[in-house]
């Protein structure tokens, strides 16, 4: 009977430590609605969603943040850290959706920020920035347009980074060991998702949707962060489809299609004498659609202490680009008020690897490096570009000012170097 009874206790002892381990490994679960969100066009659900996080932020144990199925209106969210948990996920089954009215939130800079924050995942999920109305207002011309708003991730104080004066969808800032997968932006009001000031992103499965003519709607933005990658991506907007700004180090962008837009563009750099420079980016097996431009690098042609290097091109796909390979080292859009010095930003260790497809530009390879600091290390390996837009028997060519590199393998057009 006593070992009946020591044998009863230990089973019953077992069950409940099993229990509450079980209970001590589940994620608490903050569903938006019971905070009030309501997934229809007249309640504003900001409120909800800021209490939701705020109470997932408060919890010493992994939470989850709930946005279920359906359209909740909202208008500009902070996600502020840093948490007492560093394993948060903000699960979107529906669409967050900004306010029809850009002036509600076009002077906002960002449209949804996450800010020093550690351990968050952000997983599926649209959002929809609205922001046709802001185009039409910049594409008329006129003067009273609110600059626009974003999402981003930074760590930098927030009046030292260019990019957060522009509206973004979203925002990361000041934060490190974050995810983002499976989420749709569309029709930001200028770029759709901004990192800035962090470490450790990682985004995959992202879609990016906006017109072609859509003015300074960047997919991506990289600027002043470590350790980002994009991977498995398609994007099709009105600007860069990614753009790294100064700061961006040891990024891995992977498996993305982009199209339309303006390629994928390292700058523009150099706009400051202080500036800290890009180095160690990794950009393979990219397709190319019918963009402005495919590999880029951008410099102002003034006095800057800033620099590019350790960058490799590789396994890339262009289908009728207008300009595939391009650096430029007197970037002056619209071509007014430019600075016309020499860029005193250093570009060297650019690879370029089996690289094909068609331009439509009979300059297919564009290098226009500073006098003051001629482009180094400059490398080509298996390039063939063809020119689709002229007749029978016209090649590509490539233009070489003040660089310095070597060709192997098959290269084509030939580039003549210093």
């Amino acid at each position: 009977m006593v070992k009946s009874s020591s044998l009863f206790v230990a089973v019953v002892i077992f069950f409940l430590a099993s229990a509450s381990v079980a209970s001590a490994s589940q994620p608490s679960v903050y569903h938006v609605t019971d905070y009030g969100a309501r997934a229809d066009p007249k309640t504003d659900s900001t409120s909800a969603l800021s209490d939701a996080w705020r109470k997932a932020c408060s919890d010493p144990r992994p939470s989850v943040v709930y946005v279920p199925h359906g359209r909740f209106h909202v208008r500009n969210l902070g996600f502020e850290g840093p948490c007492r948990s560093k394993d948060i996920l903000v699960r979107i089954d529906g669409t967050l959706v900004a306010p029809s009215d850009y002036s509600v939130i076009g002077n906002a800079k960002n449209w949804i920020l996450f800010h020093d924050v550690d351990g968050v995942r952000i997983s599926g999920g649209i959002l929809d920035g609205q922001g046709t109305g802001l185009w039409s207002c910049k594409l008329d011309g006129r003067k009273d347009c609110p600059t626009g708003a974003m999402v981003s991730f930074a760590s930098f104080p927030l009046l030292l980074i260019r990019s957060l004066y522009f509206m973004q969808n979203l925002h990361i800032a000041n934060s490190k060991n974050v995810e983002i997968d499976g989420l749709t932006s569309v029709n930001s009001q200028k770029f759709h998702i901004a990192v800035t000031g962090s470490q450790n992103v990682n985004l995959r499965d992202i879609t990016v949707t906006a017109s072609g003519t859509s003015p300074n709607t960047d997919g991506i933005h990289i600027e002043k962060s470590t350790l980002v990658s994009v991977l498995n991506s398609t994007i099709s907007t009105g600007d860069d489809c990614i753009s790294m700004g100064p700061g961006a180090r040891n990024v891995w962008i992977e498996r993305v299609a982009c199209g339309p837009g303006h390629g994928i563009s390292i700058g523009s750099l150099g706009w400051k004498l202080q500036e800290p420079g890009v180095q160690n980016v990794t950009v393979k097996r990219v397709h190319f659609t019918e963009t402005t431009n495919g590999l880029r690098i951008k410099t102002w042609a003034r006095r800057s202490l800033g620099f590019v290097r350790n960058v490799l091109f590789h396994h890339v796909v262009f289908d009728g680009v207008k300009n595939p390979i391009l650096i430029d080292q007197n970037y002056c859009p619209g071509g007014r008020n430019c600075p016309r010095q020499a860029s005193g930003i250093k570009v060297s260790d650019i690879r370029y690897k089996s690289i094909r497809g068609t331009s439509q530009s009979k300059v297919a390879v564009r290098f226009e490096c500073s006098k003051a600091n001629p482009c180094a290390g400059i490398t080509m390996h298996d390039v063939k570009l063809t020119y689709v837009g002229g007749g029978r028997g016209e090649e590509a060519t490539a233009t070489c000012a003040n660089a310095r590199g070597t060709s192997s393998g098959f290269v084509m057009p030939v580039v003549r170097y210093l």
